[in-house]
């Protein structure tokens, strides 16, 4: 089995609360390009039992926002997930026309790791059966990869502990009594200074229990959140006293992950007991599954920290709740050079030449976004040492609170909230024992965006946009009054099936809950269920009868329904050349080697309801 790889444009949406439930993406657009040649040196082992696909993918000369990349994907994968409320087999019907099937069903996160027949054109069908209302997310199974560079292995200085205050947090906590799952390339448990803090994990890769580093990654990921104290060896980690868990994620060679070995292993950790996840790995914000797990984590108690990227330059990921994203910072509070920035960081940790564990018993430094992010980690295990029933929404204001401001006052793109304090935090949780942070009395808003007041018919996908002071954890619909679904998985999406029912008007109303228990109830939603028959109407389309095309001709279409287009298609001459999936289409048509003469060019819209309706031109070059 071989991998190939390709890069996803991410597009950002930055704000923290307020969501919009239309089905999302962590890529709404991919560029292909060709088969990267300068990465034959890449594993291409099969990933097991979560992602296995029949390859990894690799290509270059694309233009990732923000420079970051993608090792790639697996071949011959989808990561999907159904909307709630979907009726029986219709998961199923969505899949047949790409002959897909669901390989193992993530049932935490109610998502399907599915796999397509040989020879399928994954991107493809990704983009296809994005616009299936049945559907709430598609993704390609991404390849992941770690964040560290090891320098220095000699520097035997642990700068960063006194710089976080983490001796004074010692004082109150050390972690004990919590677990920190490290999600990684496995943890060498037989290291001297991990051993003692050492429980059983798993191997997510390989479906077994063998999580011995197969790289070195995941040793000094482990020392820097929790190697051992007093115990005459190296140095210590932040949270001492915590025990590490360590969940192999990373292919054999250790140069990959995969999204779907990411949200097993969050699953997996939460199910055994962790309460903080460290996941030292770029692009996982990338991914809608993963953010599901997290969240699976969080309504569990836990938390999971995650790394900022070394990449040097401004990434466009959304700002995410769900997990707590961590920069770099040098021995003078100041942001590392390589450490990626944007409105999706929350906090920053030192992260340049940190004394950590080595894989085979040794010590050394490390640098790299991969390393600030055990620290807020274990800085994490901390808190929920001094209070372990305190919220994930909790651990997180805690966490950003009490950091250190650097840059400019307040939030900024390149620290997020600051430089983590342990000792502050520590001394903060134990205010909190008796203080009133998560009494929430606030109800969330919510509005259903889709339908609105039309016609409708088949399965019909509801939407929803809501917002919330802390959180919202959960969205019931009701139908006529009576509750039809939850969703307790964000993002919250429906599919209304109406064939069953008959025709005539029916109202929709959503409610949306938080932690607390508080309730936001929807305006009442109007609409009316019959056939649709109303096809399409092309809107715009630039090429008229008789007109005379250029070298270079841009063709431009759009189109409007009275729910959604489903698609739009262009012919010329017989031949189709381009189709878009949406209200709108771009094609540069090259006619440099075109005949002489008159041309036909006839453009097709679709609605869900496989309504169509066209217009067909004659141009002439």
């Amino acid at each position: 089995m071989t991998h190939q790889h390709q890069f996803p444009v991410l597009l950002s949406d930055n704000n923290r609360c307020d969501h919009l439930g239309a089905t999302p993406s962590f890529a709404r657009s991919l560029l292909l390009a060709a088969i990267l040649a300068g990465c034959a040196g890449l594993s291409h082992a099969a990933p097991s039992a979560s992602a296995q696909g029949e390859g990894l993918v690799v290509a270059q000369n694309a233009e990732p926002i923000g420079k970051q990349t993608f090792a790639g994907w697996a071949k011959g994968l989808l990561l999907i997930a159904p909307r709630a409320g979907l009726a029986a087999g219709e998961f199923e019907n969505a899949l047949k026309p790409h002959n897909g099937k669901s390989r193992i069903h993530l049932k935490n996160i109610n998502t399907h790791i599915v796999d397509l027949p040989e020879g399928a054109d994954e991107v493809e069908i990704m983009r296809e059966l994005k616009n299936d209302s049945r559907l709430k997310y598609v993704e390609l199974d991404m390849a992941v990869t770690p964040d560290a560079v090891v320098s220095d292995p000699y520097y035997g200085n642990s700068w960063a502990l006194p710089k976080i205050q983490a001796p004074t947090a010692w004082d109150s906590a050390n972690g004990s009594g919590v677990t920190i799952a490290i999600l990684d390339t496995g943890v060498d448990s037989t290291h001297p200074d991990l051993a003692s803090n050492m429980v059983p994990g798993w191997n997510i890769y390989d479906n077994n229990a063998d999580t011995n580093d197969v790289h070195g990654h995941g040793t000094m990921v482990a020392g820097t959140a929790a190697m051992a104290a007093n115990n005459s060896n190296g140095s210590s980690g932040v949270a001492w006293g915590a025990k590490i868990m360590p969940v192999r994620i990373a292919s054999p060679d250790g140069s990959v992950a995969y999204y779907s070995t990411v949200a097993e292993g969050i699953n997996w950790a939460a199910d055994h007991g962790a309460k903080v996840a460290n996941i030292s790995y770029s692009g996982i914000l990338a991914s809608s599954t993963i953010l599901s797990a997290a969240d699976y984590m969080r309504s569990k108690g836990g938390v999971v920290v995650v790394s900022a990227s070394n990449t040097s330059g401004l990434l466009s990921y959304a700002a995410s709740d769900s997990v707590m994203v961590v920069a770099a910072t040098d021995s003078n509070d100041q942001r590392a050079s390589w450490s990626s920035y944007g409105s999706y960081v929350d906090i920053s940790a030192p992260g340049v030449s940190i004394y950590t564990t080595l894989r085979g018993g040794g010590y050394g430094n490390a640098s790299g976004t991969s390393i600030s992010s055990p620290i807020v980690a274990a800085t994490a295990a901390l808190i929920i040492s001094v209070i372990n029933n305190l919220s994930p929404t909790d651990i997180d204001q805690v966490l950003k609170s009490t950091a250190l401001d650097l840059g400019d006052a307040g939030y900024d793109i390149y620290y997020g909230a600051g430089r983590v304090d342990a000792a502050k935090a520590v001394a903060a949780a134990q205010s909190i024992i008796k203080s009133a942070i998560s009494l929430d009395t606030q109800a969330p808003d919510i509005l259903i965006t889709s339908p609105v007041g039309s016609t409708v018919s088949g399965s019909v996908p509801v939407d929803v946009k809501y917002s919330d002071n802390i959180g919202v954890t959960r969205v019931e619909l009701y139908v006529n009054g009576q509750k039809f679904a939850t969703d307790d998985i964000a993002p919250f999406a429906f599919a209304w099936n109406t064939s069953l029912l008959s025709n005539g008007a029916y109202t929709l109303v959503a409610y949306a809950y938080d932690a607390a228990g508080n309730a936001g109830v929807s305006p009442t939603v109007s609409v009316t269920i019959g056939s649709d028959t109303v096809a399409p109407v092309i809107s715009s389309f630039n090429l008229v009868d008789n007109m005379t095309v250029s070298n270079k001709q841009a063709v431009t279409v759009t189109a409007t329904d009275h729910q959604s287009v489903a698609k739009i298609v262009l012919n010329i001459d017989g031949k189709q050349v381009a189709v878009s999936y949406g209200n709108s289409l771009n094609y540069n048509w090259n006619t440099r080697n075109i005949a002489k003469g008159a041309h036909i060019a006839t453009v097709q819209a679709y609605d869900t309801a496989n309504n169509a309706t066209s217009k067909t031109v004659t141009v002439y070059k």
